[in-house]
């Protein structure tokens, strides 16, 4: 479904289901309704909120709630399971509207999801480029992927041109690779660009040379947010493309606000 349809279809939804009082309420007054401050005449606690949402019962917690970008809506962060999601609860505390908002201006743009930047320990990654690089992009790699190796070669062009610019490469292994756990661990223990790249280039790898955790670690900290392939490539405020591109494609998403 694209931005615009699910657009219309939130808002559709919402002027046909919801009251007129769930967006004006009774304390607003008919000079002001919700053509001024929504929160003069409008609250929602985090106790109602989790009260709303059943947290207790859903095993999640209220982190934050602001007004949404279209009046009428409380935008409500909730945690779950380590994971982050917005939902929306209209001002009348009957609706719960689950979705995304889309500015209509833009539309075309590419939305990437956000994960927490914060969360992921780079200490084990292995650096491409210059460590004084002003732009670190993490990596999330797996040495028997066809597709990691084809970004590298990709990556290796963009550090030519860019001093700026850095990658840290977190080994994740698949499941589907059963050799790729070994090769990823030989290269976490040597902390070695080259390894990784003689895995791509299809060369035998030695054996691990030291006991680590770190990509058990890696594996369940792809899985917290949610990363279930390779290559995931998160920039520095958060936005993951899961996948592919090309050079060019990363440095115009490296240049796009979100």
């Amino acid at each position: 479904m694209t931005g615009l349809l699910r657009y219309i279809l939130v808002v559709a939804v919402l002027l046909v289901s919801v009251p007129s009082y769930g967006f004006e309420g009774k304390a607003c007054t008919e000079d002001k309704g919700c053509r001024g401050e929504c929160t003069e005449c409008h609250t929602l606690t985090k106790k109602e909120a989790e009260r709303l949402l059943k947290t207790e019962k859903l095993k999640a917690k209220v982190l934050s709630i602001r007004p949404a970008p279209v009046k009428g809506l409380w935008a409500v962060e909730v945690e779950r399971a380590g994971r982050r999601f917005l939902v929306y609860v209209d001002f009348a505390k009957k609706y719960l509207v689950e979705g995304r908002f889309t500015l209509l201006e833009d539309l075309g743009k590419p939305i990437l999801r956000k994960v927490d930047v914060a969360s992921i320990p780079t200490e084990d990654a292995i650096l491409l480029g210059r460590k004084d690089a002003k732009t670190k992009i993490i990596i999330f790699d797996d040495p028997d992927c066809p597709y990691c190796k084809k970004l590298h070669e990709e990556l290796k062009k963009i550090v030519r041109k860019h001093e700026d610019i850095a990658f840290l490469l977190k080994m994740y292994p698949l499941p589907i690779h059963p050799e790729a756990y070994d090769k990823a661990k030989a290269i976490v223990c040597e902390k070695s660009l080259k390894l990784l790249e003689d895995a791509f280039a299809g060369k035998k790898l030695p054996p691990p040379s030291c006991e680590t955790t770190v990509i058990d670690d890696n594996i369940k900290l792809a899985r917290r947010l949610g990363i279930s392939g390779t290559p995931a490539i998160i920039f520095p405020d958060g936005r993951l493309i899961p996948g592919y591109v090309d050079a060019e494609t990363l440095l115009e998403v490296l240049k796009m606000e979100q």
